[in-house]
């Protein structure tokens, strides 16, 4: 099966600032609405309407293809909730197989997305009191008890938490085989609330702020030492580790511990084990870096060399293939991507940007708001020139006259090869000329680089786009936070599409 992003007689319509704007085909909106879903308010679009678009672009969809993206979201982008959510709504509209049941046990990967799963079901279907999980699906149902066979006892303790639904809830309503007696006890103690507490983190710091101490200074070293044996026993997880460095720096830890925090961070093994989103790293680099700590340094080369592991895959250009890399700083980029995140979808913008300009040899960076600034970066260091960028983003205004990009190059008759443009993709013109981005890419390429390719990374996935998206204008688009959305480009360059890889996966 093949998807193209529009139909030829697809009618124009408007964006949320009210520019010309095309609609997208329901394949490729549920795509990008996926790929960039927070499930969280954003600018444009509030959570609840995010969520019932979701939901109605499922219902458009083919199920083997919701299916399919679901996997994708999961396995490649590694988003958790959204793919949670394809799963339910596909439960609630595709019955007479077993893709349903398939699909559950593929895509829950952890105790509690179980439980999250099920919370969810009780929403979507207006479920209230103290049977909100009766009639449950089968296919749901079953494919929860296939997941449970994969947890072993410290994942269940774990992950057994407070909340709506609790895994012995759970449970009791799916009814998993045990795959042996081993197991039927982890079972049996879960009921009965008494699997061991789990080593982590978060119980051993809880342990140490329970104690009693004779005084501040007893206290600090109980912390230091739990954070040094933590650190030590390796069974601090990588992002654990990330999401800590400021409290580790100001426990105090020993030079040794230091020495191995940067070891583990840097570990190009432990970074791809780790599926870190791309922007986890400059949240942890702006956490630490004003710290008075004689270690920041090493921790924010740590975190470089980290970051540039997670692009090592990141196909990029020789110097014979030039490159344009524009970053939109418009209001409406300026948004956190979700509610407990100090990121902006400004800054995964930057880090998509930089991390492609540090793999090509021939590249022009830059940013747009009210205009176009070219902005000249050493190749390398992703985290900083992110800052830098970031220091400087008032320098354009805050409108998002993407067109001047291509008007930019147009008026220098300068030929590139690719223009990749990354942006929420509400452009509209602030200047009153007219120009749009669909006619100054149509003037480029008939004037000056017939062969140009014009690559939207769209990180805000509302449904539209400012010009056509098709192989004979050269254009694409590419939808995400991660840098698995550099894979499509070699996707694109094949002749396939962004739903190549999609399309690939089986179940």
């Amino acid at each position: 099966m093949r998807f193209n992003f529009f139909s030829r007689n697809t009618a124009p319509t408007v964006n949320h600032e009210g520019a010309p704007a095309f609609m997208l085909t329901p394949q490729v909106e549920l795509y990008a609405a996926v790929a960039t879903a927070a499930l969280s308010d954003q600018f444009y679009e509030a959570a609840d309407t995010r969520l019932q678009r979701l939901r109605d672009l499922v219902a458009k969809n083919e199920p083997l293809f919701v299916a399919q993206l679901a996997v994708y979201a999961r396995e490649s982008l590694h988003l958790r909730s959204v793919p949670l959510v394809l799963c339910v709504e596909l439960a609630r509209l595709h019955r007479g197989d077993s893709l349903v049941s398939r699909l559950v046990a593929r895509v829950v990967q952890r105790p509690d997305e179980i439980t999250e799963l099920l919370a969810f079901y009780a929403q979507a279907n207006a479920r209230s009191g103290t049977k909100i999980l009766n009639r449950l699906s089968k296919q749901l149902q079953k494919g929860l008890a296939l997941s449970f066979n994969r947890f072993d006892g410290y994942q269940l303790a774990k992950y057994d938490r407070d909340g709506a639904v609790r895994l012995r809830d759970a449970l009791f309503l799916v009814h998993p085989q045990a795959k042996d007696e081993a197991q039927q006890a982890l079972f049996d103690q879960l009921v009965r609330g008494e699997l061991p507490t789990p080593y982590t983190w978060e119980t051993e710091l809880s342990a140490v702020g329970q104690g009693t101490y004779a005084t501040d200074e007893d206290r600090q070293t109980a912390v230091r030492q739990t954070w040094e044996t933590l650190i030590g026993s390796g069974k601090l997880g990588y992002m654990a580790l990330l999401r800590n460095l400021r409290n580790i720096l100001e426990a105090n830890v020993s030079d040794q511990t230091m020495e191995r925090v940067c070891d583990i961070l840097a570990d190009r093994f432990a970074v791809a084990r780790s599926k870190q989103l791309p922007f986890r790293f400059l949240a942890a680099y702006r956490e630490v870096k004003a710290l008075p700590s004689g270690h920041v340094a090493g921790v924010l080369a740590a975190l470089e060399t980290a970051i540039a592991h997670s692009a090592v895959n990141l196909r990029g250009f020789g110097p014979d293939t030039r490159v344009v890399v524009a970053c939109d700083v418009s209001s409406s980029m300026q948004k956190a991507i979700s509610a407990r995140s100090k990121v902006l979808l400004y800054d995964v913008s930057l880090v998509l940007g930089m991390l492609l300009q540090s793999r090509c040899q021939n590249v022009i960076t830059g940013m747009f708001g009210d205009t176009w600034k070219r902005i000249s970066m050493a190749r390398g260091p992703v985290l900083r020139n992110v800052e830098e960028f970031y220091q400087r983003e008032g320098e354009v205004g805050y409108s998002t006259n993407g067109h001047l990009v291509i008007k930019d190059l147009r008026m220098r008759a300068e030929a590139v090869d690719k223009v990749m443009i990354f942006t929420d993709v509400q452009l509209w013109n602030s200047t009153g000329d007219g120009g749009t981005l669909a006619q100054e890419w149509a003037q480029y390429r008939r004037v000056v680089a017939p062969n140009a390719r014009l690559y939207l990374f769209d990180l805000a996935g509302h449904g539209t786009v400012p010009l056509e998206v098709r192989p004979e204008t050269g254009v694409a688009l590419i939808a995400g936070w991660s840098d698995k959305v550099f894979d499509v480009l070699s996707a694109l360059d094949n002749g396939g599409s962004a739903l190549t890889e999609i399309e690939k996966i089986e179940l």
